[in-house]
């Protein structure tokens, strides 16, 4: 049994609780121990462990569970070092006209799954496919059976509308209607996809006033909650408009991305049932299109058309009372534009502090242990907690003082996903 002791640094184990001076001990994929003060580790063992335990020095810094990327686009085209302005709409979405096929799909998702995980963050939930191929699944396969590596995934599907015209232009004259929405969850399901996603809302970046309009109707939401539960997935929905979030909670969507207008009816639904349901605002994105858009064409009066700088101001009046309610928040979303590439994930704790009114440690809770709740994992993912996966990071600083310091890669000195090491520093002492 290969035995791994992280001493000498702070312990955020990811309940909410302060940092603290701790130990955490780990036995091949899983966490031990986790124990207040410190002790001498000199011999090279400890508490009855053999000779040749190693002992990591984690003075200067924390150890925390690894972070979950609640709304993850993997299959999204730009990430940090790889920046595709071909998918930035709606100024560009010439993306979609030079697609490869299935292998350069895979390829380009693997990256980015690399880069995510070498930002920290050793888990995702996504929340969508770009494409009507089961890339998402392929991969999670690949990342479970250690082909490659990134985050352990919950595979989601293609972002299902509702418009019987398809992108191709062809109508699709047996779309909608409840009949439609069961059939493709079904489809869906067979495909091996973990979650199924609908566009329950419109979006403001498409069509002015988008976000307002709602695109199913109760009906079909609850034939495609009936159907998802039935074939044992879950499901996913981009919702901006109120009448959207009614319509998913009411119908048994899990995660409800946004929720940027909902009304008091519709957060007295999300509180009536957050025990089971999740939101992501997402913010990144939208940060992103109202500060840092400018050298991809989306100008300040291009945010505006777009929908972004009322969405900003809208999400930081709705979530203080989201976190009012006990409505499980989660950091995370809509990574993979050119203004907001995978691999700048850590940006959204900031914005849950600085906008969304979160404290950090609040924060860092919702990105480890609710993480692990949206995973469906919660007995054994998003804690440092006996029994659970040894998914962690050791960060130099302390990232309750401070969430930003998550944002730069070389502050984070450990990367251990389910024990095993995925970045260590160059000399680690015996």
């Amino acid at each position: 049994m290969a035995r791994t002791i992280y001493t000498n640094g702070l312990v955020f184990d990811g309940s909410g609780s302060a940092p603290a001076p701790g130990e955490v001990v780990v036995d091949d994929e899983r966490v031990v121990t986790v124990r207040p003060g410190w002790q001498d580790h000199s011999a090279g063992s400890w508490d009855g462990a053999p000779d040749g335990v190693t002992v990591v020095d984690a003075s200067g810094c924390t150890v925390m569970p690894g972070l979950i990327e609640s709304h993850a686009h993997l299959t999204f085209p730009s990430a940090v070092g790889h920046i595709d302005p071909s998918f930035n709409p709606p100024l560009d979405v010439s993306f979609f006209h030079h697609i490869e096929g299935m292998p350069a799909e895979l390829a380009r998702a693997e990256r980015n799954a690399r880069i995510l995980l070498d930002a920290g963050f050793t888990s995702a939930y996504s929340a969508g496919s770009l494409l009507p191929m089961p890339t998402e699944v392929v991969l999670r396969d690949k990342i479970r059976a250690g082909a490659i590596p990134g985050p352990r995934l919950r595979a989601a599907s293609m972002e299902r509308d509702n418009h019987p015209v398809r992108p191709d232009g062809h109508l699709e004259s047996d779309w909608q209607g409840p009949d439609a929405c069961r059939a493709f969850v079904r489809e869906q399901a067979a495909m091996g996809f973990d979650s199924v996603k609908f566009l329950l809302s419109n979006d403001d970046v498409f069509i002015a006033g988008g976000s307002q309009i709602t695109q199913y109707t109760a009906e079909e939401a609850n034939a495609a909650g009936e159907q998802a539960r039935e074939s044992g997935v879950w499901l996913n929905c981009h919702a901006q408009s109120a009448e959207s979030v009614k319509i998913a909670v009411r119908a048994g969507f899990r995660s409800i991305y946004h929720c940027t207008y909902a009304d008091e009816e519709a957060l007295d639904l999300l509180e009536s049932a957050k025990d089971d349901v999740f939101v992501s605002p997402a913010p990144g994105i939208i940060y992103a299109n109202v500060h840092e858009g400018a050298e991809f064409g989306i100008t300040p009066e291009v945010a505006k058309t777009m929908g972004s700088v009322d969405a900003l101001a809208g999400m930081a009046a709705i979530y203080p009372q989201i976190r009012k309610r006990g409505i499980r928040a989660l950091p995370g979303g809509d990574y993979g534009f050119p203004n907001n590439p995978i691999g700048r994930n850590a940006r959204d704790l900031q914005l849950f502090v600085e906008i969304l009114g979160y404290s950090p440690a609040e924060t860092l809770s919702a990105a480890t242990m609710l993480g692990g709740q949206v995973m469906g994992m919660s007995d054994e993912l998003g804690l440092l907690a006996p029994g659970y996966l040894a998914d962690l990071l050791v960060v130099r600083g302390n990232p309750v003082e401070d969430v930003r310091i998550l944002q730069d890669a070389a502050n984070i000195e450990w990367i251990v996903q389910g024990g095993r090491v995925h970045k260590q520093p160059a000399a680690v002492p015996a």
